[in-house]
């Protein structure tokens, strides 16, 4: 089942660059612009997002609203997980039909959005923190993109430890002492293994108020395949 009323977007498919070299990367504000007016989101509409899985997928919708200009987003603390477990109404069979809206096309905000040239310009610089968001197996190289360990100089500070085993994002100050090195930094590039994960680190570093964080889009799907690209364990 899902929340009442709620829509269905595809992730790999409706708001994702088809063509790209690798998984859910941002698609063409053409692209994303027609499938939100197509789920009747207009320039005015309050986004709400929450998936049924890990919670990063609702992250990644609000991160992409606002590349594309739409600051009118938010996520569902607990998401479904805590939807149900206060037993609250469900319904189930396809997503109710919205009638379309007109969802403005903006061009992206890019300084939302690293590449790995940016990434690579940020080692060793201590004006820059580069945040790795995988769990600290991954981190240390036990999980492997196609070679172990992380990108050279970056930290972990796994998405999973923002939430508590209710789902639910962790306190303001649990969240300050989490990414206090983050939050000390002028600016915050966060990665992961393919640009999911990552944007939780935005979202909570929006939330602490941080100003100047950017998501490595294609992350160590594309970074770990390329042996040029600096890695450590």
């Amino acid at each position: 089942g899902h929340i009442p009323g709620a829509a269905f977007v595809d992730m790999n498919r409706d708001v994702a660059d088809t063509s790209a070299a690798f998984n859910f990367m941002l698609p063409p504000a053409a692209q994303f612009a027609a499938a939100m007016s197509a789920l009747g989101i207009g320039a005015q509409t309050l986004v709400v997002s929450y998936s049924s899985a890990n919670h990063w997928w609702a992250s990644r919708m609000w991160w992409m609203l606002r590349v594309f200009g739409h600051d009118k987003a938010a996520v569902l603390d607990g998401g479904l997980q805590k939807w149900k477990a206060e037993g609250r109404p469900l319904e189930s069979g396809e997503a109710r039909k919205r009638a379309p809206a007109h969802f403005p096309e903006k061009s992206p905000r890019w300084e939302m959005v690293a590449t790995r040239g940016d990434v690579l310009a940020a080692i060793g610089r201590d004006e820059i923190c580069t945040v790795n968001a995988l769990r600290p197996e991954q981190h240390a190289g036990g999980v492997t993109y196609g070679r172990r360990g992380h990108i050279s100089g970056s930290i972990n500070v796994a998405s999973v430890h923002t939430v508590d085993a209710n789902n639910v994002y962790r306190s303001p100050a649990e969240l300050r002492e989490l990414f206090a090195r983050p939050l000390s930094a002028p600016k915050v590039i966060a990665y992961c293994g393919g640009g999911i994960a990552a944007t939780t680190t935005a979202l909570v570093l929006t939330m602490l108020g941080h100003k100047n964080v950017a998501v490595y889009d294609a992350s160590l799907s594309e970074w770990a395949g390329d042996p040029q690209l600096p890695m450590e364990i």
